[in-house]
């Protein structure tokens, strides 16, 4: 039987490997892996359509949920999962020492609609004090000039200034003429540890540690999107995506765990992915990086939330609205 050809562009990740080196095979489908990191590979699909199917912004694909004729369609697959309060950068001088001293200020961030920064500015409102309208944003290249994010229909209590096509920034944030960054790739400035740059929490695995304890909450930064056509020609592979990212997930994970040698350079990896699974894990299967709906709902909703009330999306929409049906169920024996 031949098999359908797509290509599928991801990052380099331990959890989708198995893909990439095909020991794993979606059926019914010969896969060309692109390893693109982001957001190239979402860029290109949303602009150009480039790929059968992507990985992608949760943010900037909850945005076209209503859209009745949208260029794909999710698959309830999350390649990238991180805690994001180590992304949040300030300016030595600020007077920022604490999350609710943000307020009034002038913070950075490469896109106001970006999925971390989503997360970061309903965490902060959340959990300590800080609106969502009570910093003024400022949008731009992270580390090269002339970055501009898609229109936005924004509430007017909300301001948002892009920085110009000749700045940049981690520049910015160096000098202070912003007080804060809120960013998924660490700014350079503080890579080459200026004094003038710190995280405003330096002890951020054991806030994240507490956030998740409180919330259950491990935030979903990316899923995985199918072209519409692909999904009306071959509605199957849905389901065949699905199953076989799970599969090379489980490998990835499994991997973690070997005790023989070290297959990643981490000293303590075997501590680590023991502490996430008793943390983080399912009582049954001690799977941390979960797939599908269920265990993932209250994350969806959260985010969902959070677009609604920063002026993303009109409404709230239930997590079930983004993926494909067939991809959301299977069968048991």
């Amino acid at each position: 039987m031949a098999r359908i050809p797509m290509t599928l562009a991801c990052w380099d990740y331990d959890r989708t490997r198995a893909l990439q080196d095909e020991s794993v095979r979606p059926e019914g489908i010969e896969l060309t892996y692109l390893p693109l990191m982001m957001p190239e590979s979402a860029f290109r699909m949303l602009h150009f359509g480039d790929f059968e199917v992507s990985e992608m912004s949760l943010s900037w694909y909850t945005r076209l949920a209503d859209l009745e004729d949208r260029p794909f369609t999710a698959i309830p697959v999350f390649p990238s999962r991180m805690f994001r309060h180590s992304c949040i950068y300030v300016n030595a001088d600020s007077g920022i020492e604490k999350p609710a001293d943000l307020v009034g200020k002038r913070v950075g961030c490469p896109e106001y609609q970006m999925t971390a920064a989503v997360w970061i500015k309903g965490m902060l409102a959340d959990h300590y004090g800080v609106p969502v309208n009570s910093v003024r944003y400022a949008t731009g290249g992270l580390e090269q000039p002339g970055r501009r994010e898609q229109p936005m229909d924004l509430p007017d209590d909300i301001v948002v200034e892009p920085i110009g096509d000749d700045r940049t920034l981690s520049d910015m944030l160096e000098s202070g003429e912003i007080d804060a960054l809120y960013t998924a790739h660490m700014p350079s400035s503080f890579a080459r540890r200026s004094p003038n740059v710190r995280r405003l929490f330096e002890d951020y695995v054991q806030v994240e540690k507490e956030y998740f304890k409180a919330t259950g909450i491990f935030p979903i930064m990316h899923t995985v999107v199918i072209r519409q056509d692909v999904l009306q020609a071959h509605p199957w592979a849905a389901q065949s995506l699905t199953k076989a990212f799970e599969e090379s997930k489980q490998r990835a994970l499994a991997e973690l765990r070997e005790t023989t040698a070290l297959k990643y350079s981490l000293p303590w990896m075997t501590a680590a992915a023991e502490e996430a699974r008793e943390l983080l894990g399912s009582e049954d299967s001690g799977d941390y990086w979960p797939y599908g709906i269920e265990r993932n709902r209250e994350t969806l909703r959260t985010f969902i939330r959070y677009s609604h009330e920063q002026g993303l999306i009109p409404s709230q929409i239930e997590p079930e609205s983004l993926f494909a049906p067939s991809s959301m169920t299977s069968a048991r024996i």
